[in-house]
This record gives C-alpha cells, structure tokens and sequence, in this order.
C-alpha cells in the first residue's frame, strides 16, 4: 500500500485507471458462501438487515456500495448504502397465480393473460426442477400448450419430429406434467428456442427485479427502505465496514481501511436576499436556513386567471368540500398578487379515475361552449385521490398534449386540510404557470450577481431521460430549457425532443435541414433559445452557462465534445462572428458522497439530522 501512496504523490493530478480498478477488484472480494449480490457497484445480502416484503413475490433489500477515490488527501474509500428490489425464488406456477391473482391450474390462459406473464418473467432465470444446476433466461411464452407444442428437429435429427413437449419430459426426465394445457416458457435463442413447461420451473434466487413498480403500495413500501434518517444511514455505513474488513484478500495485500470517517471543517454559506413586491407588507427578506413563507409578501409580478374549471377524481371529497377549497384557493392567489376570477366557468364536475380521457374531453368541450369563440380556460384544478396510481401521469399527458390544458393537480387529503401554508404554495406554482414571477434575488436587480450581471447571460438546463427496463424499443426524450430574461434570470422556457432509444448526447441541439429554397437550413433547440433570450430582452447573450445532467461517467468527454461544438455551431448560424463564452457544466447528482454532522445535537443539522442548506 506504501507503494501506491509514493505513487500518488508522483502523479497528483492523475491515477491511472488500472491501479484504480484492481483496488476496487480487490475491495469488492467477499465471501461467495454467504450468498453475495452484485450490481451496479453495490454488493447485496440477507446478511445485512432491513430487507422488506413488497407484495407477493417482490422484497427489497439492503446493500452498500463501495469505490475507491482519488482525493486531495490521497485514496479514499467511498461506502454508502443501497436499496433495491429482488425477485423471489417461487415457484413459478405460484408467481404467476400471484400475478394473475387467481388459480390457473384448471383455466386456460388468455391473450391479456400472456402479455402480463411476458412483461413480469422476460429476462428472469429459472431453473428446472428436475435439473437444478443450470439456469435459463426467459424470452417469452408460448401461444400453445405442452401437449400442442412440438419440440423442432435439432441439428443433428437426433430428435423426433413429432415429439410433444409433454413426451420429451416425460421421456428423457420421467416427468409427467400434470397441467398439460398450460404454455410453456420459451427460452435459449430465436434460432434455437427451447420450451419448459410451467410447473417445472423455478425463479432463480438472488435476481434483481429491473421492472417498473407499481406507483401504489410497492413503491410506496420501497420507499420506506430507501429513506433513512441520517443518523441511521451513518450507522448503516458503518455497519457495512464490517464486510471490508472481513476481506481476506486485502488483509493479504497489506491494504487498511481506517474505522471513522473522515472529518471536515465546514460553513454555512450566506443566504441571498429575496426581492418581493413592493405593495407586500413584506419588501425584501433574507431567508433562515433556506425557509421563507408568504406571510405579508406578495409576488414579484402576479399572473392572471380569468377562466378556469375543477374535476374531482376522489370518492372521498364531496362536491361542497372541493367547491370550498377552490374558493379558499383563489382568495389566496388574490391574496398573494395574482388576480384571480372567484367564479369558475362550471361548477365542480366529479368522475371516476377510470373515465379520465372521457371526463376531462367532456369537461373541456363543456367549458368551450360556454366561453364562447376567442376564449380559452386558462386553468384546470384537479382533485386527485391519495393513491391514485398512474392517474397523474396519464392526466398530464391527456391536458398537455390531448387537450392543451394548464392543469394543477391537488391530492385529496389537502384539499380536506385546507392548510393555509399548503394553499400558499400551490399559489406560487399557479403563478409560475400562469407566467408571473413569484421572487427574484436582490442582487440580479442591483446587477451584482457575480458573472451575471456584468453582461447578458442565459443559463442553460439540459437532461436526457431514459426508457425504463424492459422498454428498448422506446425514444429517449430530451428536454433543454434556458432562462428568457435578464438580470433577473427567473423566467425559463422548455423545448424537448425525441431521439434514439439510450444515446447520451441531446441530437437535437443543432439540427440542418435542406430547404428547396433556402438550401442549407440551421435549427435546432439553442438557436431556438437564442432567439427567444433576444426577442425578449433586445439584447444577444455575450456569455452562455450550460447546465448539463443525466451523463453517466464513461461518456463525460464524448458528450461535451459533441454538445459543445453543437453549441458553438447554433451561434455561429446566427452571425458568423458571434462567439459568446461558454461554461459548460457537467451535474452529478448520482453521487455517492454522504455527508453527517459531527453532533446531531448541534445547529448545523436540522430537527431530522440533515445538515442545513448550504
């Protein structure tokens, strides 16, 4: 290890890559007959406690993740702790009557049925009972039953070709399948598929589920894992330095791993003063601790709703509650800065969540007819039950992109509460979506903002999402929204786009066309910033802070290299001569970096243990 710390010191600003891996090879070498899991950097077992039943045949499970890191104070081990969710080993005639939440010994399967085993069991291992030490992958499941479905003729003919599923197990297991008109799992390849009846196949332990939860009770169980309170989360990590030091390996190559960690001195940065309007009570006010209301403070600019509508989706708020609760709302966007109408183009409609599409068309083309031609309902407030699922998502798609709606979505138990401090915040959201402003700093007023105010400046956001597991064949989505005024730098506007299914780099940041007439045509999502900043402010940008998330570590050079010639070719299509600085700033927020106060009794941690903002 003496030799490693001399090599440090020799290379300051670099460790080679190798000397980095084979530590983290080494660290990562823990005993197999305790039943370990690996993925993704963190290292899973029933060993370590605070697993937890997520439904039927789904627990999550506790882990940690470990890597060695290159710091100022030489090499560091980075240990954090890790949730995720593993599948149960069943078998699988019972996960599938779990899935399907009946028997299926005696029924045959339907198409819905198939699609819902496919979606649950694709990618999964299972054994076979009769020959437990080797593991298939499921790639699907058959439209025939064992009894129909006949094995094809393998490359060396050695098998009959009429011989059933049902006879091959029968013949080289001695295996009488009882359930002869269930499907069988496909497994192997597409060339060579290879079928297993249902009732001989087992889950293999220790797999992770990669499917999506449900938003219901599984995430919300997952999530009762995940969260930790920072003073359990320390004792946690500390807890897993018991499997390091148990590494016989290291022991051997002489590598030591301290007992604490490591001590920082730290401080609190400034809080900015907030500007607000000056009809409030309140003109300016220097937040505590990141904290600040709304009491005696009205927003910077109020935006204005002049038609708007509500529907409620909760069985548990009548219609007289959800029409008081709209009423004390829009006391509160008038209390605020906002002006706001106190009577809604209908009265408060209710439906069912699963009439949503329905309900809200309806509502829509009721809410037309009564404005009239040349009018259009500004707002849409919606009363959505508590555990609603995947209502939400499936309302903001239909009102944004169906319909073309503002909608704000409110859950059930504040609308019941009525909270005043609950109505406030709603308030301030309202506003933004109605294009007001609710703060803005002191110092971008005054022109003091350090690199900002100086010179026109437009701040970049950029992220590109992901399909989930399982979907390959979807488009990612890219999404880049910049701010559109100057020195206030509070109002922001968003464009997205879709491309190929998992590429890091955003296409679409500057995008050539060919026009017949025009020929050579310049697009794409900055220029298109570009030139809402200016229409806006009459001013060209002279300096461009580009805020880029979602890049996972591998490809840091690759995107900025393909990004940032993307950006400079959007100026450049402008005017030859534009060339506006350009910070480019890669966020990692999936970091694993935990930081704890060195008393929880002390006030740089709040009342839960978290350290103060800032």
């Amino acid at each position: 290890m003496k030799s490693l710390y001399e090599l440090h010191d020799l290379m300051p600003d670099h460790v080679p890559p190798a000397i980095l891996q084979a530590l983290h090879i080494v660290l990562r070498e823990l005993p197999t007959e305790e039943w370990y899991n690996r993925y993704a950097g963190s290292i899973y077992s029933p060993c370590i406690r605070g697993h937890q039943q997520l439904g039927d045949f789904l627990e999550s499970r506790r882990g940690f993740h470990q890597s060695i890191r290159p710091t100022q104070s030489g090499l560091m081990l980075n240990i954090d702790q890790s949730s995720t969710v593993f599948i149960k080993p069943l078998l699988v005639m019972d996960f599938l009557e779990m899935l399907l939440n009946r028997d299926i010994s005696d029924t045959q399967l339907t198409g819905t049925d198939l699609l819902k085993i496919v979606k649950a069991l694709e990618g999964v291992k299972v054994h076979v009972l009769c020959n437990m030490h080797k593991e298939y992958c499921v790639s699907g499941v058959t439209s025939q039953s064992a009894e129909e479905l006949i094995f094809p003729v393998d490359s060396h003919g050695t098998r009959e070709p009429r011989e059933t599923v049902l006879q091959y197990f029968q013949k080289r297991y001695g295996v009488s399948i009882q359930y002869k008109s269930l499907n069988c799992l496909q497994v192997g390849t597409p060339q060579r598929p290879k079928f297993l009846p249902l009732e001989v196949c087992k889950i293999a332990k220790g797999q992770r589920y990669s499917k999506q939860l449900n938003r219901g009770k599984q995430m919300e169980d997952f999530l009762k894992v995940a969260k930790q309170p920072p003073h359990e989360r320390e004792k946690g990590i500390l807890r897993a330095l018991h499997f390091t030091h148990r590494n016989q390996c290291a022991v051997k190559l002489g590598i030591k791993i301290e007992d604490e960690l490591v001590s920082l001195l730290a401080h609190i940065l400034s809080p900015p003063l907030l500007k607000f309007n000056d009809y409030g009570m309140t003109r300016s006010f220097l937040p505590h601790y990141g904290i600040w209301n709304m009491m005696g403070k009205k927003m910077v600019k109020g935006g204005r709703v002049n038609s708007w509508a509500c529907i409620n989706f909760s069985l548990h708020v009548r219609q007289n509650e959800a029409t008081n609760f709209c009423y004390e709302l829009a006391i509160m966007c008038l209390a605020s800065g906002m002006g706001f109408n106190l009577s809604p183009v209908l009265s408060v409609e209710t439906a069912k969540p699963e009439h949503a599409q329905l309900a809200l068309t309806s509502l829509h083309s009721n809410v037309m007819a009564k404005l009239g031609p040349g009018r259009n309902l500004d707002l849409l407030l919606v009363i959505l039950p508590d555990k609603n699922g995947s209502l939400y998502g499936d309302l903001k798609r239909i009102c944004e992109t169906d319909i073309g709606l503002v909608s704000q979505c409110c859950l059930s138990k504040h609308v019941l509460r009525k909270n005043k401090q609950y109505l406030a915040n709603v308030a301030l959201k309202i506003n933004v979506k109605m294009g007001g402003r609710n703060t803005v700093l002191n110092d971008a007023l005054e022109k003091k903002l350090p690199h900002v105010g100086d010179t026109p400046t437009i701040f970049f956001g950029a992220t590109v999402t992901h399909p989930p597991p399982g979907k390959c064949s979807s488009p990612s989505i890219a999404s880049v929204v910049a701010s559109q005024d100057w020195p206030e730098v509070t109002r922001y506007a968003g464009l997205v786009s879709s491309q190929p299914g998992h590429h890091e780099w955003i296409n679409n940041l500057v995008e050539l066309q060919y026009d017949s007439e025009k020929g050579i045509v310049t697009g794409g999502m900055v220029r298109e910033h570009l030139i809402s900043f200016y229409r806006v402010t009459g001013q060209k940008p002279q300096r461009i802070i580009f805020y880029r998330n979602g890049v996972s570590k591998g490809q840091y050079s690759q995107v900025l290299k393909k990004e940032l010639c993307a950006i400079k070719m959007a100026c450049k299509s402008l005017e030859k001569d534009y060339n506006p600085t350009i910070t480019y700033v890669v966020v990692q927020k999936r970091h694993r970096t935990r930081l704890f106060p060195a008393d929880y009794r002390d006030k740089p941690s709040d009342s839960t243990g978290n350290l103060w903002p800032g």
